[in-house]
């Protein structure tokens, strides 16, 4: 939100992208959707299958727009540069952004940007300003680099509490959960929704880890191989 605040109050001779990067499960895409509905925000999530031109359709569908039969990529472009130049307070937001640039198609989001004016967030993995570093003109035209970080102790408490209203979770089991969730603010919410259900099947209101005992935690890790047995079929 502060970043979109920066984008959308910035001086006319600056320029308005901004990145927001870091590892699945931080919570970028939940803060996008909390800025959507504090700015009014466009937000399109990238799609694997997507070419250029289904990128404008969805722009302009999340603007309320039509794109009419028959219009060329440059037509498009031009329809949703000047529906997003007609309020400079309403930012782009674009999830899963490093499929732009894996794909080719970011030179649209700074061609939008450019013919618009309209602030511009990309949101993507780690990588994702790695990537922009490769396409000058894209990367020149970042204002604002904002990093995700994980869950520290006051967040996880706040997660807990309000996830599991009904539930007494005390500290050290909130602080065990981080920490076997890496501090990804999905996996901390995952094991949440796990405690709340066992407070519900067993009608109890406090876990601790010793109340919680042996039952594990969520951690984003895959189960080991199973052991398989060779039997031999009879004659």
């Amino acid at each position: 939100m502060a970043m979109a605040m920066k984008l959308i109050n910035r001086d006319a001779h600056l320029p308005g992208l901004g990145v927001c990067h870091g590892p699945s499960g931080y919570g970028k895409t939940q803060a996008s959707i909390f800025a959507r509905n504090m700015t009014g925000a466009i937000v399109v999530e990238v799609g694997d299958s997507w070419n250029k031109k289904i990128l404008l359709q969805r722009i302009l569908f999340e603007l309320g727009e039509q794109s009419p039969k028959g219009r060329t990529i440059g037509e498009l472009s031009m329809q949703a540069s000047e529906i997003l130049g007609r309020d400079p307070n309403r930012p782009l937001i674009v999830d899963e952004a490093d499929r732009l640039v894996d794909k080719g198609l970011v030179e649209i989001i700074r061609e939008l940007h450019e013919m618009s004016q309209a602030p511009v967030i990309l949101i993507g993995e780690e990588e994702l300003p790695r990537k922009l570093l490769r396409i000058e003109r894209v990367h020149n035209r970042v204002l604002e680099w904002f990093p995700a970080e994980p869950c520290d102790g006051a967040d996880a408490r706040l997660l807990a509490d309000a996830l599991c209203p009904n539930v007494e979770i005390a500290g050290d089991l909130v602080e065990l959960i981080r920490q076997q969730a890496d501090g990804r603010a999905r996996r901390i919410v995952v094991n949440l929704a796990r405690i709340a259900e066992a407070a519900r099947n067993e009608d109890v209101t406090h876990f601790d880890v010793g109340t919680w005992g042996d039952r594990g935690f969520y951690t984003g890790e895959p189960p080991a191989p199973r052991a398989t047995s060779l039997y031999r079929r009879a004659a």
